[in-house]
Parts: C-alpha cells; structure tokens; sequence
C-alpha cells in the first residue's frame, strides 16, 4: 500500500464525516421547522410548512444512513487491506 492510497481513503472519511453532518444538520433543520408549523395559525401555511418539514427531515435522515453506511464500508475496507495474507 502506497502513501497515494493513504491520503484517498482519508479524503475519503473526511468527505463522508463532512456529508453526514451536513446532513444531520438540515435533518434538525427539518425538525425545527417541524415544531415551528405547529406554532402556526393559519390552516393553508401549516399544512404547507408541515410536509415540506416531513420532507426535509426524510431526505436528510436517508442521507445520513446512507453516507453512515458507506463511511463504514470504506473502513471495512481499509481495515481489510491492513490484514496481512497468508
């Protein structure tokens, strides 16, 4: 294994770290909102912030597992090429 390999996988945990907490921060985003549709008064303006809330929570909440589940297959990865063969 060279240094090259090295710093692509690196790059490659900083990048999923990065996208896992952007994602995690418009997935409290959504939640916010969520509660703040509650605080409304007008029937058409809740109706509206309340799926678009639902929808920003579901969008972000399955970029979360999904980049959390390549994160981890990226250090299966690596932690497979550490092993010596035999």
């Amino acid at each position: 294994m060279n240094a090259g390999d090295d710093n692509t996988k690196l790059f490659g945990r900083i990048k999923y770290l990065a996208l896992i907490l952007l994602s995690g921060f418009f997935l409290i985003f959504g939640i916010q909102v969520l509660l703040a549709a509650y605080e409304m008064k007008d029937p058409f303006t809740f109706i509206m912030t309340f799926f678009a809330s639902n929808f920003i929570i579901l969008i972000s909440a399955t970029f979360v597992v999904v980049f959390a589940i390549r994160f981890k297959s990226l250090s299966k990865k690596t932690s497979a090429d550490k092993q010596p063969d035999e």
